[in-house]
């Protein structure tokens, strides 16, 4: 029997996080990415909260649809807001997506501001 897409990313993405938890020293940031917006994440797994977060809903961030660009710049002010709140290396989580394109901008972009990953 054949899933949707949503389900194979799912799948992709409970593979990914089988191996991966975010710590204190090194939080995990999730990335999700739907249609519309971009969403990212900085998570401490074994404290069960969140440290850091932006996505594309926000009013500072320019552009109406999400493009790399917009991801781009979500990418910078997670990282931003992750380093006030004293987050200098993190875990990529791509959740299920495919590290090309949107993600791989957001990525790109937060390492530049400066998140080691």
């Amino acid at each position: 029997m054949k899933g949707s897409r949503a389900d194979a990313r799912k799948r992709r993405h409970f593979r990914l996080r089988k191996r991966m938890r975010g710590t204190s020293e090194a939080p995990r940031l999730a990335v999700f990415r739907s249609n519309r917006h971009i969403y990212a994440q900085v998570i401490d797994d074994i404290a069960g909260h969140t440290v850091a977060a932006a996505s594309s809903i926000e009013s500072g961030v320019e552009g109406t649809s999400l493009t790399v660009a917009t991801a781009s710049e979500v990418g910078k002010l997670v990282a931003v807001r992750a380093k006030d709140a004293g987050v200098s290396k993190v875990v990529f989580d791509r959740g299920g997506f495919a590290y090309h394109g949107r993600v791989k901008a957001l990525a790109d972009s937060a390492r530049e501001e400066g998140l080691e990953f």
